[in-house]
């Protein structure tokens, strides 16, 4: 696919990086500096909306900059300027209901590196496409770096392949634990209660149990979640067939409050997550927020994450089947 829109036209931004012969991320502006509107840009993405689908595939990130797009409000229409279906946040991240579908990122310490992840990997339905919009930029660092995810299986097949088949055939098991009500002091601190959004004990396993986790619940009065098998790589339909290493095992592996091991109980060598995590990080791509920025990430191709930051920053997030 050529890229060819007069609605916009293709910029560039420090970091962006050719991977198999795609700019990632894409960005695109408007094409004259009259077009820049919101009315604009939102009668360019309907008009488009067809080729603009196929684009994100195509690149798997596309960041619109230069655009005036200003809030929450603004952000929205450009959500539901696509016609995307909307699926609810399950995961342990906090976050704050902000305007209709949008919702403000990972309200976890600033300080914090939030590792790379696909959105609600764990979940039997992920969403298809994250989108993200920077109202406030960070004065230093904060960066949502993203990863090709098939690049990850590519090397990790190169250098481990049969602790990779191993952990392909056995399928995996994670397990994480959280509090009746949200901690915002940690990245990993919502609430049970939030996550399933009920208070009542017996509704909460009804819909883990939807979602494909059994509950296991503690004396304080959190709970453990128990999610498994789930597979270590998928392959999703026009993606070129190729394997995206769809899994978290290096987010959650030994950590204090999660676990992974393969789904027999057979732990996965130190070594082998170590070095997964280094190749996630050298696979890395990141660019600098600017204010007014929409990142639009295929959830099924990219893993991503978030930079340690001063504040303020503040960055929100819709996401969509």
């Amino acid at each position: 696919m050529e890229f060819s829109c007069k609605d916009f036209k293709v910029g560039k931004c420090q970091g962006q990086k050719l991977v198999d012969g795609e700019s990632m991320p894409l960005v695109l502006q408007p094409p004259e500096a009259d077009k820049a509107d919101m009315e604009s840009l939102l009668l360019a993405l309907k008009t488009n909306k067809d080729w603009f689908e196929q684009l994100i595939i195509k690149n798997s990130a596309v960041l619109l900059r230069g655009f005036d797009v200003k809030n929450a409000q603004d952000f929205n229409d450009i959500v539901d300027a696509f016609g995307w279906d909307d699926i609810r946040y399950v995961g342990p991240a906090p976050r704050t209901h902000v305007h209709k579908r949008v919702w403000t990122a990972n309200e976890g310490p600033l300080s914090e590196f939030i590792y790379y992840h696909h959105e609600m990997v764990l979940i039997k339905e992920s969403p298809k496409t994250l989108l993200l919009f920077c109202e406030v930029p960070p004065p230093e660092g904060g960066e949502t770096p993203f990863v090709p995810s098939f690049r990850v299986t590519q090397r990790m097949l190169e250098e481990f392949p049969e602790a990779v088949e191993e952990m392909e055939a056995k399928g995996l098991q994670y397990s994480f634990t959280a509090l009746s009500k949200n901690d915002t002091s940690s990245m990993r601190g919502r609430g049970w209660e939030d996550t399933f959004g009920t208070s009542d004990r017996e509704e909460a396993e009804r819909r883990a149990e939807a979602l494909g986790m059994d509950l296991e619940w503690l004396p304080n009065g959190g709970v453990k979640a128990v999610l498994g098998p789930r597979s270590l790589t998928r392959v999703f339909d026009g993606r070129k067939g190729r394997r995206m290493w769809f899994n978290t095992v290096v987010g959650m592996h030994g950590k204090e409050i999660s676990s992974a091991s393969m789904a027999d109980g057979t732990e996965i060598p130190e070594n082998v997550v170590k070095r997964c995590g280094e190749i996630i990080e050298e696979e890395s791509i990141q660019f600098k927020w600017e204010k007014g920025d929409v990142a639009i990430f295929d959830n099924m191709a990219l893993l991503h994450g978030r930079r340690p930051s001063k504040p303020p920053r503040r960055v929100l997030v819709a996401t969509c089947k």
